[in-house]
């Protein structure tokens, strides 16, 4: 693979992010999140890497792993960075039913990391039907809603809510909220 050379982005002086998925949706939102909890401009670029997870993970423990696992080999393949970003979507079940969710992890080069998890919804069971034959969440939308990779548009939360809330504004918040550490250095 070719990556971009870090000293490509020297000119512009603004820090580097990586985030540990080509997906142009979490790519946008980690753009738009960084600018708007630091007031400053960032150079967003995404690498293929791999969450070790399942495809579609499930559980917190599987979603998150998943998310550092991103980071971790994110930070592997480009150390050049300043930050490097790990979003992993999941599901989980409870007595009302499946609910899906994505966990963020990020990390700096001096190795301060940061977590969060997004808000959860519940989908309706011709959806959890779909999963638990065996389909991943953004394939069980595909076909249930008869559309085309809707995981790197607006995603469930998207298609569920009508647009009123986005794939990227439903990410963005949750990567504010991993940045905590990161704009309070002196509490972490």
């Amino acid at each position: 693979m070719n990556f971009p050379k870090r000293e490509n982005f020297q000119a512009t002086e603004k820090p580097l992010v990586i985030v540990g998925s080509t997906n142009p949706v979490k790519i946008a939102c980690t753009e738009s999140a960084f600018t708007e909890a630091f007031k400053s401009g960032f150079i967003v670029n995404g690498i293929n890497t791999a969450s070790q997870v399942s495809d579609q993970p499930i559980g917190d423990e599987e979603t998150y792993l998943g998310a550092k696992n991103r980071v971790i080999n994110a930070r592997k393949t480009f150390p050049e960075a300043d930050y490097w970003v790990g979003i992993e979507g999941g599901i989980g079940e409870d007595e009302r039913g499946m609910y899906a969710f994505a966990w963020i992890y990020i990390e700096d080069k001096s190795g301060l990391y940061g977590k969060s998890k997004t808000g959860t919804f519940y989908l309706p069971e011709a959806i959890a039907k779909l999963i638990h034959s065996g389909m991943e969440l953004g394939t069980a939308d595909d076909q249930f809603f008869e559309q085309e990779n809707s995981k790197q548009n607006g995603g469930s939360v998207g298609i569920l809510t009508k647009g009123a809330i986005t794939r990227q504004t439903y990410y963005s918040q949750a990567i504010i909220l991993a940045l905590i550490p990161f704009l309070n250095k002196g509490l972490f």
